[in-house]
């Protein structure tokens, strides 16, 4: 629909516009309700994960975790584009997708509750933490991927010797905007364990199998997608030709439907071989990246972005992007969370590759954290 420009208002127009707004309604003509392609809120961003993990040991100095004291120690991360929807906790890593570094110390017990949102976990670093998924417990390792479903009774607790850091990735963002959030702490410190430890886990054991008692759908019949077989079933594709745009890469589903493994967040993980120089292309859907291994960067609009391990950044909707390993010896290994499914449930997405340059972006500029020009955490 054309609009008229600011420029052409007369001053009877102008004052037309104001006495609408002052009865609460508004000119359409002055208003672009359909932009010929998205214009996403959020923008490229990236967060050191050395500067996380100082803030969350800033966090275990102050705060314990458990009943009676917080529910969770966890720094969520807002994407700058966002930050106009703060104080309220809504200001995500994109407009969709809200992200956070959580640490549980040895001896904590993060207390049982569930809620409308869907939420995942990657497992960054530290051994002896576990969770509990509507009464099954599954054992944490780094390079896990751990679900907890909408509506599902979820707690952690860490029974090791060593602080435990994961990142949560919720769609926050898209469930407050529908104002369809609920949340429900569990009547007891603990749900109980009505299963062998690990359950899903060993069911699928076999791989691309299933029990038949799976046949019918469930929300989480493989609650933990152990790091060792995802990776075997990365480098089962690397006897082939590599993707253009994201080298070995594969997703997380749910064996008992053959959808994203988490309902309306999708997950992925991909390695970029050394040298990897991907094309650039760009989609509907945003996505979380956290760096598990390696090092690289990747050139999202024009702007390059250095990443290296126990990095995380964020690219919004339909933003140009590639990736490249900068090492010529070692794998990059990134975990990545999307809103796909969302994207996909209402007929939203659509792709583009770039075809420019060989299918490259022109570099303009350097990523740098606006929170420091000279921060040690871009080095």
């Amino acid at each position: 629909m054309a609009e008229i420009k600011k420029q052409q208002w007369t001053p009877e127009l102008a004052e037309f516009h104001k006495e609408l707004g002052d009865k609460n309604m508004g000119p359409l003509w002055a208003s672009v309700f359909s932009a010929p392609e998205p214009k996403p809120r959020a923008v490229p961003y990236l967060w050191k994960g050395e500067l996380i993990l100082e803030m969350l040991e800033k966090a275990k100095e102050l705060l314990k975790v458990g009943v009676g004291s917080i529910d969770r120690r966890a720094v969520y991360l807002i994407n700058p584009g966002m930050k106009h929807l703060e104080p309220h906790g809504w200001g995500g890593a994109t407009q969709t997708l809200y992200a956070a570094v959580q640490a549980l110390n040895p001896g904590e017990l993060a207390p049982p509750h569930r809620h409308m949102t869907s939420a995942m976990r990657f497992i960054m670093k530290g051994k002896g933490a576990s969770g509990v998924v509507n009464g099954v417990k599954y054992t944490f390792e780094p390079g896990d991927f751990v679900i907890t479903p909408e509506w599902c009774w979820h707690d952690h607790v860490n029974e090791g010797n060593e602080t435990v850091f994961w990142m949560d990735v919720l769609d926050i963002p898209f469930t407050s905007a529908l104002t369809s959030s609920f949340l429900e702490m569990y009547p007891e410190s603990r749900q109980p364990v009505e299963h062998p430890v690990d359950f899903g886990t060993k069911r699928y054991a076999g791989g691309m199998v299933r029990p038949i008692s799976d046949r019918r759908p469930s929300p989480a019949p493989l609650g933990r997608y152990k790091y060792d077989l995802t990776i075997q079933a990365i480098d089962g594709l690397k006897e082939l030709e590599p993707d253009p745009f994201d080298a070995y890469i594969v997703e997380y589903i749910n064996p008992s439907n053959g959808k994203d493994a988490n309902g309306r967040i999708g997950a992925r993980m991909q390695k970029l071989p050394p040298k990897f120089k991907g094309k650039a292309h760009r989609h509907t859907h945003s996505v979380v990246y956290n760096v598990y291994k390696g090092s690289g960067y990747t050139v999202m609009n024009g702007v390059r972005f250095d990443w290296k391990a126990g990095d995380i950044f964020v690219l919004p909707a339909w933003t140009w992007h590639e990736h490249v390993n900068t090492s010529g010896t070692e794998d990059a290994v990134l975990f990545s969370a999307n809103d796909l499914p969302i994207m996909e449930a209402f007929g939203f997405e659509r792709e583009e590759a770039y075809t420019e340059n060989g299918g490259h972006q022109e570099i303009k500029s350097e990523f740098v954290p606006e929170y420091s020009k000279n921060s040690v955490y871009i080095k």
